[in-house]
């Protein structure tokens, strides 16, 4: 018979599940790829899959493993090298500059990680105070976040290659977005008044800048049951609608025909041949799917074909509103979809 473990232990045992899984979500993400895909930065506001697990590693590392007795740093450079935008830690590698190292190698950044998760795990085991345990979960969604990051990093590189790699083929750890048909259209009223926006922390996890919950007062308005469609979009395009100021915003409009650069006919990774669609998906390109949700648009082209459709872009207290009397459903990261689909 074993003993049941007290609350502490509970605890500690799913903080160190949770922090184990959350890391090698990391590593299952950079498995498709090539040596060479590790240092690539395909432009200057994108990082190299190597620096971005560089640097979630860093934030165990400065924010809980250095202040720990007895702890040695992996390399003392590296609170330089993979420091981001954390002004009070100390000096940053300039951003633009991080696809230009060669060193150190991936074995050695792996090696890093592999030195931080042990000591992690260690400490993790033990009883640890609020402020600690905080500390790491704001660590964990920081490193979700930049698992995003390198799957957004990563679609800049492969799909403005000529070669249009895949990043992966369908299979059990990353599935093949399913055929879209998107249902009829319909508009949910909502009356408005005043409503709470933002959080009190009471839930769980929050980010610092998703507090206070406050009171906003908004006009009655209506949402689309579903959103925007590549269907709906391409007849946005064939109306001329990226060559009518009189839809856009004077800012987009200069940026949309700023000398020099290459004109926006259509959404990111589109290309058009014998009148028929093309977009770059993760999996490799494919004829655009009309029924899907259309995305790799700015504001500037969603501002434009709402003005199009005789609509506005919805605010931010209108979506919350909407959103707090649904149940959380959705393309989550859990499904292995890296293409966005319509949630039944």
């Amino acid at each position: 018979m074993s003993a049941i473990p007290d609350s502490d232990n509970v605890r500690s045992y799913s903080l160190v599940k949770r922090y184990l899984q959350v890391r090698q979500g990391s590593l299952d993400l950079c498995s498709p790829l090539k040596p060479d895909d590790y240092q690539v930065q395909p432009m200057d506001d994108a990082s190299p899959p190597k620096w971005h697990l560089a640097h979630t590693t860093w934030f165990f590392e400065t924010f809980l493993l250095k202040h720990q007795p007895g702890y040695t740093v992996f390399h003392p450079a590296f609170e330089k090298l993979f420091n981001s935008y954390y002004n009070g830690v100390g000096e940053q590698y300039p951003r633009v500059k991080r696809g230009h190292l060669s060193r150190p190698v991936l074995e050695e950044v792996l090696a890093y990680r592999h030195h931080v998760d042990e000591h992690m795990q260690r400490l993790l085991e033990r009883s640890l105070d609020p402020e600690t345990v905080f500390a790491v979960e704001l660590g964990l969604n920081h490193e979700q976040q930049h698992q995003e990051l390198i799957v957004t990093d990563l679609k800049y590189n492969l799909g403005n290659n000529p070669l249009k790699p895949a990043y992966h083929r369908p299979g059990r750890q990353f599935p093949d977005t399913p055929d879209q048909r998107a249902t009829a259209c319909r508009m949910f009223e909502y009356e408005g008044g005043l409503t709470q926006l933002g959080t009190d922390g009471a839930d769980g996890f929050c980010f610092d800048n998703e507090t206070p919950r406050h009171e906003v007062y908004l006009q009655p308005f209506a949402l689309a049951s579903r959103p925007v469609t590549n269907g709906e979009f391409i007849e946005f395009i064939e109306d001329n609608g990226y060559h009518r100021p009189e839809l856009w915003l004077s800012d987009g409009w200069a940026h949309l025909n700023r000398p020099g650069a290459e004109r926006w006919e259509m959404p990111l990774y589109w290309r058009r041949q014998d009148q028929e669609y093309y977009q770059y998906a993760l999996h490799g390109e494919e004829p655009v799917n009309k029924g899907a949700p259309v995305c790799h648009v700015s504001l500037y082209e969603a501002d434009a074909f709402a003005r199009w459709q005789g609509a506005r872009l919805p605010r931010e207290a209108e979506w919350e509103l909407a959103a707090a009397e649904l149940p959380i459903a959705g393309n989550f990261a859990d499904a292995g979809l890296l293409h966005p689909g319509i949630t039944p």
